[in-house]
């Protein structure tokens, strides 16, 4: 059920079509920063435009476009950014700054939990914010997609895992709100991405089947 006073944009950045988030509570006028990335600037502004304090920021994982921002905005504000434990030797953050997380933990910003639910297979550390019925995915899943798992650090067989034994799951009604805008619509419910994604529905079939097609050869 959906919360009086949540908040949420979803707000696309930088040239690799990066969604950046800002997770809150209107009451409290605390919002979180997820993945701050090529144009903090903008985003900051955009929290500040509705009156919203920045008090934070969630790493879904450690590939620059999606933490290059991280220095801009410690520069405008001493806040906690919340990385996986796996990721964060690969992200330059001071140590005064790091929270490491790990599988199952929350953080409250106002009356709101974010869960944080540890999803590797794109990076070791990958990790996936829930609240509010909505989830958080970075590049561990997209619509009609997920993460790629040939970079260094990927792993087919733990991306396998993490779809069947975490998203698959979670309640069907759950908002995907992914890292980047590949699809044709920015979000989508877990119901209708197990009947449209391709990697959902190989993950119900076998963990061969899925990284024969995970893993082919990019056209």
């Amino acid at each position: 059920m959906t919360q009086s006073g949540f908040y949420l944009k979803q707000i696309e950045v930088g040239p690799m079509e990066n969604f950046a988030y800002l997770l809150g509570d209107l009451a409290t006028h605390q919002v979180i920063l997820v993945d701050p990335a090529w144009e903090v600037d903008r985003l900051i502004k955009a929290a500040e435009a509705e009156d919203l304090e920045i008090v934070g920021a969630l790493i879904s994982h450690h590939h620059r476009d999606h933490t290059n921002g991280i220095e801009d905005l410690l520069n405008y504000k001493n806040c906690p950014i919340y990385i996986h434990k796996q990721d964060q030797e690969f992200v330059p953050i001071p140590k005064s700054n790091i929270h490491s997380t790990q599988d199952g933990e929350s953080i409250k910003v106002g009356q709101f939990n974010i869960q944080f639910i540890h999803t590797p297979g794109h990076t070791p550390g990958s990790q996936c914010f829930l609240v509010n019925d909505h989830l958080v995915t970075g590049d561990t899943l997209f619509i009609d997609g997920c993460g790629r798992c040939d970079l260094p650090g990927g792993d087919p067989e733990a991306m396998y895992y993490t779809l069947t034994q975490k998203i698959l799951l979670l309640p069907e009604a759950i908002q995907i709100m992914p890292g980047h805008n590949y699809a044709a619509l920015p979000h989508s419910s877990l119901k209708e991405q197990k009947l449209s994604n391709p990697y959902l529905r190989l993950a119900t079939e076998s963990l061969k089947d899925f990284t024969k097609f995970r893993m082919r050869p990019r056209q």
